[in-house]
């Protein structure tokens, strides 16, 4: 009888846990909302900055979902924010790699490409400074090896 109840109430969670949504992947209220090459995008203005919420899908990978849409050999801009899920795989021109797994600080530096690591997406949360990123943050605008 009391296995039964258990197996209720563990039943009962599931599913109230299941109907709960998830914050992190909720619109953000007051952000605009848009697609870019399969990213999902909520910008805010903060100040002189930009705050945004990126969704990168599972399967997402930089040269197959975004050159196209640049039109630049490998990702030019500057990522500066917090990784709240997921993992990713950054390789820069000189042939580093480096893999970021969240909860993470991150600082990408532009001249990259980066795909998704695993069947979750990605979600990062970036400040920028649109076309000044690197020299308000004062980060150098290329990846380098001291």
């Amino acid at each position: 009888m009391a296995k039964k109840k258990t197996q209720k109430k563990a039943k009962k969670r599931a599913v109230r846990k299941a109907r709960k949504p998830d914050a992190l992947l909720a619109p953000v209220r007051g952000a605009d909302h848009r697609f870019v090459g399969h990213v999902r995008l909520d910008v805010g203005r903060a100040g002189a900055a930009r705050v945004k919420r990126m969704i990168y899908p599972a399967g997402f990978h930089w040269k197959k979902d975004m050159q196209a849409v640049t039109g630049t050999e490998l990702c030019m801009h500057a990522h500066v924010g917090f990784l709240a899920r997921g993992e990713i795989h950054i390789e820069y021109a000189d042939g580093c790699i480096v893999e970021h797994k969240a909860p993470q600080v991150i600082a990408i530096e532009p001249g990259h490409d980066g795909w998704v690591v695993g069947k979750e997406p990605v979600v990062m949360i970036e400040f920028d400074f649109e076309g000044d990123t690197v020299g308000k943050l004062g980060m150098p605008d290329s990846h380098r090896h001291p």
